[in-house]
């Protein structure tokens, strides 16, 4: 039999209603672009020696699998997808997520003109940095702030300002590697600052800093170790220590903190980590840290410290280059206005809720979302007990015990589970652990529960 007499024309397809319903609401184009790819993919499979039966199944679904290729065209590259892995700040899946209260702020300022750069009280031309400046000096102490488009930006920033064609003197043990393969010698390096290295990988001395000063030293700078830690025989110069140099020498202090912390997460059971208040207070004349890791907002690099100082980077041209828009700039006074009170921000900011949220929570989330799923033949589901990390290079050494379901599958392979989930209209994004899927509840949002549900229903029978 000539199985290729079998494939519907395209004529016969037109006539079809749920081809003519695709038409009414999609381009004629991109409807045509499907029908005319899945007619190839029968063909296709004729020629690679596919049997009658299986061509027959394949027509009788054609029109399920051109309505699914429109659905597929038109869904957008960037989407949402539900992080059930447990990484709280997951760089790849977007780092901080943001709550509704901050998106309606930004759909506000967003969806019409705003006073980006308008002074309303005195009807002319203002500064698009004004909206974050009183907030930000009221939570750090510090004397004056501008923001850019990330941290490394910042340090970029700073030092173009400060150390241009002179050296900083920095310790060895804080040369890191950020994200993306992005080094602090190499940013230093194009800010036109020589980067003075001193001690050793695993110890430096206040010596060390003093024995590197020479005519052309313009700061200590120093990185914090936000995505590793040196451990056993170390010793370290902290900026506190550092105030006696910079007193004698009149050479200001620069440190990056990499995450901008806020709050004192130690009192919420985590590893101390120094926040922007402290370093300010150590004396560190300039500090610069990211707005989408533990601060909790989005991608912005936020820098603070003594006036004189961040009026140069104003007048920076890079600063121009490097400048956020009004999206960052309305979510970024959102989040700021949370730390105004640190149980709002706890409460608020949910990066900061994932962080702190208790274990008898998480274990009350975790028999919620079994519940709401229900029962099935072909799945089990069991708590179990995991840790979830921070992520994203914060708190690298910090396990946070979680709960998590663990999906026992009769027709698949854990493998086969992750990538059905995995492709999913809404993507979920699960752990492989000790040979069984795993949904890490805690950066599961009660609200995607039914997502989960459709997800793991659809499987059954397929």
């Amino acid at each position: 039999m000539n199985l290729y007499k079998m494939i519907p024309k395209v004529d016969q397809l037109l006539e079809n209603d749920v081809i003519n319903k695709l038409l009414k609401s999609n381009s004629k184009n991109l409807v045509m672009e499907s029908i005319h790819e899945e007619l190839d993919n029968i063909r296709n499979k004729i020629s690679s020696g596919y049997d009658e039966n299986s061509i027959t199944n394949y027509i009788k679904n054609l029109v399920s699998s051109i309505e699914k290729n429109v659905y597929n065209k038109n869904i957008l590259n960037l989407r949402k997808v539900i992080n059930a892995s447990g990484v709280v700040i997951h760089t790849n899946l977007g780092r901080s997520v943001l709550n509704e209260e901050i998106f309606e702020n930004i759909k506000n300022v967003s969806i019409g003109y705003s006073n980006l750069e308008y002074d309303l009280e005195k009807g002319e031309r203002g500064s698009r940095y004004s909206h974050l400046t009183n907030i930000i000096k009221k939570i750090t102490g510090a004397e004056d702030c501008i923001v850019v488009n990330n941290n490394a930006a910042a340090v970029m920033l700073i030092l173009s300002t400060m150390a241009k064609g002179k050296n900083v003197i920095t310790s060895r043990s804080e040369l890191v590697e950020i994200g993306g393969s992005f080094r602090i010698p190499d940013v230093c390096r194009e800010s036109g600052a020589e980067l003075k290295e001193i001690g050793t990988t695993n110890k430096t001395h206040l010596s060390d800093y003093e024995n590197a000063i020479d005519e052309n030293t313009s700061a200590f700078f120093k990185v914090h170790q936000s995505n590793f830690k040196i451990l056993g025989f170390t010793e370290s110069v902290s900026s506190f220590e550092l105030n006696e140099l910079k007193e004698k020498y009149n050479i200001p202090i620069i440190e990056d903190l990499g995450s901008g912390v806020l709050i004192d997460l130690s009192k919420y059971g985590l590893c101390h980590e120094p926040t922007v208040q402290e370093c300010i207070k150590n004396g560190v004349d300039v500090v610069s840290f990211s707005g989408d890791k533990l601060l909790g907002g989005v991608q912005a690099g936020i820098i603070v410290g003594k006036k004189e100082y961040i009026q140069k980077m104003k007048k920076n041209q890079l600063t121009r280059a490097l400048r956020v828009d009004k999206f960052t700039l309305s979510a970024l006074e959102s989040v700021f206005s949370y730390y105004i009170d640190e149980e709002v921000a706890i409460s608020k900011i949910p990066t900061l809720n994932m962080l702190t949220i208790s274990i008898e929570k998480l274990n009350e989330k975790a028999e919620k979302l079994i519940e709401y799923i229900g029962k099935s033949l072909e799945f089990e589901f069991e708590i179990i007990n995991i840790n979830s990390e921070v992520g994203a290079g914060s708190l690298p050494t910090q396990k946070l015990p979680s709960k998590a379901i663990k999906i026992i599958s009769k027709s698949y392979t854990e493998n086969e589970l992750e990538q059905k989930l995995r492709g999913y209209k809404i993507p979920i994004i699960a752990r492989i652990y000790k040979g069984n899927i795993i949904l890490d509840v805690r950066t599961i949002f009660e609200n995607e529960f039914y997502i989960i549900k459709e997800a793991i229903e659809s499987l059954i029978g397929e």
